[in-house]
């Protein structure tokens, strides 16, 4: 089984709809094994309805937690601690009828889940590979270049980039300079619906099938 981890540079970079994305071309299973914040709907939530392919399963969060910030903050509000072996041993647990789960991070690499487990440690221990989500705003060269440093000093295998937005001559350079691949670009729409997803996933399909038999 592919486990694949979608991670983003910051918050607020369209990893959500990048998984939508990854997770319709590939006819993936779909995991957040952290939501923060539900008063406005969770991202489980909002990937299952722009899917269009009978064969995803989404499923539930490891923890729910009510405040819209740092795990590790929401979960001491309520007076829980994030165990990042229970989300290990759920995702031991998951068996996709593809072979392929797309995991969704919360925020970036350094976003901590507990006083010593940060997202990058979870993604070591549940040995995923990562897919990068970037954006063009002033800083995100840093951001994004920072990100892909800190994962190859630490082994992690990063399938390559997907950017989100409006295009910037930006992220040819990211590319470049991180020396992983670009694997999509997912454009800003005025309606995001199942059909949106549908077509970016179409062009995705090819590029993501080729990375993960290599």
């Amino acid at each position: 089984m592919a486990r694949i981890f979608v991670t983003g540079i910051g918050t607020g970079v369209g990893k959500t709809m990048v998984s939508a994305c990854v997770t319709e071309a590939l006819s993936a299973d779909y995991w957040k094994p952290v939501q923060s914040g539900l008063e406005d709907g969770t991202d489980t939530n909002t990937v299952q309805s722009l899917l269009s392919n009978a064969t995803t399963v989404c499923h539930p969060e490891a923890y729910r937690l009510r405040e819209p910030a740092s795990p590790h903050l929401s979960a001491r509000l309520e007076g829980t601690r994030i165990d990042e072996m229970l989300i290990v041993s759920a995702a031991n647990g998951i068996r996709p009828s593809s072979g392929h789960l797309v995991i969704e991070g919360a925020g970036g690499l350094l976003v901590p889940l507990n006083e010593n487990v940060f997202t990058l440690d979870l993604i070591l221990a549940l040995q995923a590979q990562v897919i990068i989500v970037a954006q063009n705003y002033l800083g995100s060269i840093n951001h994004s270049l920072l990100t892909s440093r800190t994962l190859k000093a630490c082994g992690v295998p990063v399938l390559g980039w997907i950017f989100s937005g409006e295009f910037h001559s930006n992220q040819d350079e990211i590319v470049r300079w991180s020396e992983y691949p670009l694997l999509g670009h997912i454009p800003q729409a005025q309606r995001v619906d199942a059909a949106f997803v549908r077509e970016q996933a179409r062009g995705l399909n090819p590029v993501l099938a080729s990375v993960l038999r290599s």
